[in-house]
């Protein structure tokens, strides 16, 4: 009886676990080549504890399975130490991936792939990684940036999935993703990426350009993109596919009415590969008209696109 009884709370247990499971399931890699002077394990505890900051933070209210988390992976590539001579602050870069499944296939869409440059943080072995989304800044600046950036990135990771199941599904977390932003950590003019004056592609610019009225049509087409086209790509595969390809037009609207944006570059950076594989699907006498629409939104694959013709 009472090893039943045990087994029935085992269970009860696990389902409970698997019913509030956090929402991401991230792989983290830190790259140090670079770096002199400090010793290999803490880097490996570096990774160990950004991988349990993004995995074991719960970042939203809702419910995910295991099976329902969104996959990711970061990868951060440290260039230097003793930033303004401090032994254990680093700068360098983060790449950050995420992608979700494709209904009915073992098909999986990137949705982010995405190079942040002006990565600089401190980070010291034994020191808890700690976030509050309204009390981003701490004593130390340097060291509140690390989750900063980590917390800014999940909820941006987050709000891009919930927006390809839903039309506007992720509005709720690229505002706090903006809210990360506005409370940023300040030392000077050393934390850089978290303002507008700074430029025009960095992380203040793609929280305000995916809350801007004037980029609503984007985040219109990445819905039609993964839930109306790709969940049904199975079933109805032309179909599917000649919706996304008509909806470049919405895109090219907004391009032409602002140029250069940064949240039409972070799409692209996702999507340039899946766009030529559709197009790569059409009949030759039917690509020229999308092959001129992605030249003008994406300069940077146009040789590619060209060589579809």
């Amino acid at each position: 009886m009472l090893r039943k009884l045990l087994s029935i709370l085992m269970v009860l247990c696990m389902v409970r676990l698997t019913a509030t499971a956090q929402e991401l399931n991230c792989k983290v890699t830190v790259q140090h080549d670079k770096i002199t002077g400090v010793a290999a394990e803490t880097f490996t505890a570096m990774e160990r504890a950004i991988a349990e900051f993004m995995n074991g933070h719960k970042w939203t209210t809702d419910d995910f399975g295991t099976t329902e988390k969104i996959d990711c992976t970061i990868f951060i590539n440290l260039t230097s130490n003793k930033v303004n001579g401090d032994p254990d602050a680093y700068s360098g870069t983060l790449s950050i991936q995420s992608s979700r499944p494709v209904y009915n296939s073992g098909y999986t869409s990137a949705l982010v792939n995405f190079v942040d440059r002006d990565v600089v943080f401190k980070y010291t072995q034994y020191g808890a990684l700690t976030f509050d989304d309204n009390r981003v800044s701490g004593t130390d600046a340097m060291m509140s940036n690390l989750t900063a950036l980590l917390g800014y990135y999940a909820y941006i990771v987050i709000g891009m999935d919930y927006d390809s199941y839903s039309l506007d599904g992720g509005t709720n977390y690229f505002k706090k993703a903006q809210n990360v932003v506005n409370n940023a950590p300040e030392q000077g003019k050393s934390i850089p990426g978290w303002k507008a004056v700074e430029g025009t592609r960095n992380r203040y610019w793609l929280a305000d350009q995916l809350l801007n009225t004037r980029f609503h049509d984007v985040r219109a087409f990445w819905y039609t993109m993964h839930r109306e086209s790709l969940d049904s790509m199975y079933t109805k595969p032309n179909d599917a596919r000649m919706r996304i390809l008509a909806g470049l037009k919405k895109l090219y609207n907004v391009n032409r009415e602002n140029p250069s944006s940064m949240l039409m570059q972070f799409v692209f950076a996702a999507k340039s590969e899946e766009f030529i594989h559709l197009l790569g699907s059409t009949p030759k006498p039917e690509r020229g008209q999308y092959i001129t629409l992605l030249n003008s939104l994406d300069v940077a694959n146009a040789t590619k696109y060209n060589n579809l013709k």
